[in-house]
């Protein structure tokens, strides 16, 4: 626990740094460079014996879709269908993905015994979190350098919060079980104080960064939804872990496992809120 309370102070304060400070074409690079670390964490849920092998098909679709979509300042400030696609794309994954976690272990038949679709999902997973925290990075960048990340930094800050309002909520009120077969310890109970939590700490953060939804409804449904989607997010990380056999991702985060491990709900919330805030807000 005190490695993981040092690594986590240490690791808060540099990643809001490069939010906030990093140039666009260096923040698109740093979060190329997490999403190439989570595809090689990935390679051991294909269950393969070359994992450099395993990792081509992922590298392969990535390098395509950077020279399909734009990613210049002006063109992500102006969406395209392709920026919209890969939103979507992501957003239904995590629909699809988060159905296969509640009705784990029967759902596991559908797709357990397939490399491809194996790949396929590790391909779901990073490739629209990589598109949705570049296009949230980069929006209003022209005008106002800042915002971007600030909308970055409210997603993270309102998962953060369902978190950590689950937890609390779930250690002492929690009865009823998600997922039991998946993840023992998450309740509906914890659910439901996360999602009190984060919109506690949505409406604060938005107040403190001047973050504008078209309602309160909006605000509120655009905010409940990435938080339920995240929190079902752990659990589909968590169904191919267990899958798998295996209790953490990589140990490249001292005390917290793998860059999977640290980002399984941010990899569903991101593409989420993007898609929802850019078509209503």
């Amino acid at each position: 626990m005190k490695q993981r309370i040092i690594t986590a102070l240490i690791l808060a304060p540099l990643v809001i740094l490069a939010i906030f400070k990093l140039s666009l074409p260096l923040f698109i690079a740093l979060i190329a460079g997490v999403t190439l670390i989570g595809f090689w964490e990935w390679t051991q849920f294909v269950e393969t014996n070359n994992r450099i092998v395993a990792l081509l098909p992922s590298l392969v679709v990535t390098g395509l879709s950077f020279a399909l979509i734009p990613f210049d300042a002006y063109s992500l400030n102006h969406l395209s269908v392709s920026h919209y696609a890969v939103l979507s794309a992501g957003f239904i994954w995590w629909l699809f993905s988060s159905a296969l976690a509640i009705t784990y272990p029967k759902s596991a038949s559908l797709w357990q015994g397939s490399k491809l679709l194996r790949h396929l999902f590790g391909i779901l997973t990073m490739l629209p979190f990589l598109w949705s925290i570049v296009m949230l990075r980069a929006e209003g960048v022209l005008t106002d350098p800042y915002h971007g990340a600030k909308l970055v930094l409210y997603v993270c800050f309102i998962v953060w919060a369902a978190d950590s309002g689950a937890y609390f909520a779930g250690k002492s009120l929690g009865k009823r079980k998600m997922a039991p077969h998946v993840s023992p310890n998450k309740t509906v109970e914890g659910l439901i104080g996360g999602l009190i939590t984060s919109l506690l700490v949505g409406w604060g953060t938005a107040e403190w960064f001047d973050i504008e939804f078209s309602s309160v409804a909006a605000f509120i449904a655009i905010t409940l939804i990435t938080v339920v989607i995240s929190v079902l997010g752990d659990l589909v990380e968590s169904m191919f872990k267990r899958v798998s056999g295996i209790k953490d991702s990589s140990n490249i985060i001292p005390g917290h496992g793998g860059v999977l491990d640290r980002v399984d709900s941010l990899t569903a919330a991101f593409p989420v809120f993007a898609l929802l805030y850019f078509l209503f807000s």
